[in-house]
């Protein structure tokens, strides 16, 4: 291979324009792309014009269906039926009501709370009673925290349990108040 000293800026397809030219091949399956902390960026510049073509009417093959040109490489683009976008958000970082009423008409919303569950059945899986952790009930003070939190805040502000998942040892949960649940509060 020769190598050359040149900086190439051709446009080069992104996961996203991956991911449908996959679909529209293989229509007969499902795919799926996830955007993390959706609610944290700027939905205007992360779709763009882009934000019209996931609404499920106005997919590929649907009565509504659009396409756009792509700005760079010019290529046509549209999303393929089969692609199911998912986007998380923490409201403690910004409120569902602050959330752009663009993505709002987009996108079905489903509050996943924290879980004291998912801790204790983390904790079983590990062979861990998360009842009594070197003398410390972790389901209780979990609870108790997120009760207290609840009360002087609001629900938008709950502790998550995923901070707790690798609590195993006493040392491991004073570390996740002093390093995590401490900060978060202040």
């Amino acid at each position: 291979i020769e190598s050359t000293k040149s900086i190439d800026y051709s446009p080069k397809p992104g996961v996203f324009k991956l991911l449908c030219d996959k679909a529209a091949i293989h229509s007969e399956k499902k795919y799926a792309i996830f955007i993390d902390e959706i609610n944290r960026g700027n939905i205007s510049e992360i779709f763009g014009e882009l934000i019209s073509l996931i609404e499920v009417d106005k997919r590929a093959g649907e009565h509504g269906a659009l396409s756009a040109i792509l700005p760079y490489s010019k290529k046509l683009l549209s999303i393929p039926s089969n692609i199911h976008v998912y986007g998380t958000m923490n409201t403690a970082d910004r409120s569902i009501d602050q959330i752009d009423i663009a993505l709002r008409r987009r996108f079905k919303f489903k509050p996943m709370l924290p879980s004291s569950k998912v801790i204790k059945q983390e904790m079983e899986l590990k062979g861990i009673d998360a009842h009594n952790i070197d003398g410390i009930d972790l389901i209780r003070l979990f609870e108790t925290l997120n009760a207290r939190i609840e009360l002087l805040l609001d629900s938008q502000h709950l502790i998550g349990h995923a901070l707790f998942l690798w609590a195993t040892t006493s040392e491991k949960i004073a570390g996740v108040i002093k390093n995590s649940v401490i900060p978060l509060l202040e």
